[in-house]
């Protein structure tokens, strides 16, 4: 354990482990001011491994994407290139091809030895909502630096389907690292060696560990993966299996070659080859888009927590899931294809409830699988 200085005037802040913070450290940072909101917590926000991030009640339609830089809040970004205020509390209707900034109701204040990560909940992800968080005089996204003091706000651009959103919904999840937190390729393999981590049969570490797609298909149908329908119409974010599967998704059949061509700007959700595990003394996340692997973006929401597809879990055999948007050309992929990494990490101390196990979860024992939304 290291004892943080506390240059924030705050009560007394605990002592930290170094690694990815868990369930109770984030409890106990709460507890010491280091996040504060003006409504409590709701049952489910502290994950095993990160928290749950609420819209405040006001949004921005932006003229842009922006990043405010060392010059300047959001806020004063909004003031340049706001172009009307947004009131959440009831709900409000995202368009596609907008970008909104929210505020969110959570504000940080981190010691010098701490830094925050963001991505979007799986959820998000598999709506093809582009969502990422930024603070106050930050100069890259989904990153809350370390003695960063002040609020912090979402950035929104659905991409396929319009959405419904409201106060209180919860598009982006924060983890908070103190110290050095990512294994090395070595540590992985070593990890690997005593908890499988993949049930591929030949593993290979570099910069994590390597998944691929498959497209032999899921089911007694053969599914190998669905194709989202445009203009199909408005997904509200908060209703769960609300929304009839057939009217926003294409199912597209397993290839009989093995070859599958993806469409210059479709979204696509398909699953890995590849069981993943993440053991409980762990977290991980996946690398979202590697120029390397092709014209593609893998992944939108990329986090799995501690117990993510472990049998100790109750999750042996869980896919990672692939949100996939086709960049500027088609672009061919084939079954056992390399598409990505999940990089892992080391946990500051094992979380008090792990995914699918203690945490209710939609996709513990996944396979091909839409998001919470659909039927």
């Amino acid at each position: 354990m290291t004892h943080v200085p506390n240059p924030l005037g705050l009560r007394a802040l605990p002592a930290f482990a170094s690694g990815t913070q868990p369930d109770s450290a984030i409890r106990l940072m709460a507890d010491a001011g280091m996040i504060a909101s003006d409504i409590p917590f709701v049952d489910g926000q502290i994950q095993p491994a990160s928290l749950d991030l609420r819209l405040g009640a006001k949004a921005w339609r932006v003229r842009a994407s922006f990043l405010p830089g060392s010059e300047a809040t959001v806020r004063q970004r909004i003031d340049r290139l706001g172009l009307f205020e947004i009131d959440l509390t009831d709900g409000a209707v995202l368009e596609t091809g907008c970008v909104y900034v929210a505020e969110l109701q959570e504000r940080i204040a981190l010691p010098s030895s701490m830094h925050g990560a963001v991505n979007p909940k799986s959820s998000t992800g598999r709506l093809d909502v582009f969502t990422r968080v930024l603070a106050d005089h930050a100069a890259a996204f989904d990153t809350v630096a370390p003695g960063y003091v002040g609020p912090l706000y979402a950035e929104i651009a659905p991409g396929v389907f319009p959405v419904v959103v409201r106060k209180g919904s919860r598009l982006s999840q924060i983890r908070f690292r103190h110290g050095r937190s990512r294994l090395s390729d070595a540590e992985t393999a070593t990890l690997h060696a005593a908890d499988p981590l993949t049930d591929a049969p030949a593993t290979c570490f570099q910069n994590g560990v390597a998944f691929s797609m498959d497209l032999q298909g899921f089911g007694p149908e053969r599914i190998a993966g669905y194709k989202a329908r445009p203009y199909a119409g408005i997904v509200d974010f908060d209703k769960v299996r609300a929304h009839p599967r057939e009217v926003f998704w294409e199912p597209i059949p397993a290839p009989e070659d093995g070859l599958l061509v993806l469409d210059p700007g479709a979204f696509y959700i398909f699953a890995s080859k590849e069981a993943l595990s993440v053991p409980p003394d762990y977290s991980a996340e996946m690398i979202p888009f590697d120029p390397l692997l092709g014209e593609a973006r893998w992944h939108l929401a990329g986090f799995f927590d501690a117990g993510f597809g472990h049998a100790r879990a109750g999750g042996a055999g869980s896919r990672g899931v692939l949100e996939i948007r086709c960049r500027d050309v088609p672009f061919a992929v084939t079954h056992g294809q390399v598409v990505g990494r999940l990089v892992y990490e080391r946990m500051a101390a094992r979380p008090e409830r792990l995914y699918g196990a203690e945490v209710a979860s939609n996709y513990q024992r996944q396979g091909l699988a839409l998001g919470k939304h659909f039927t």
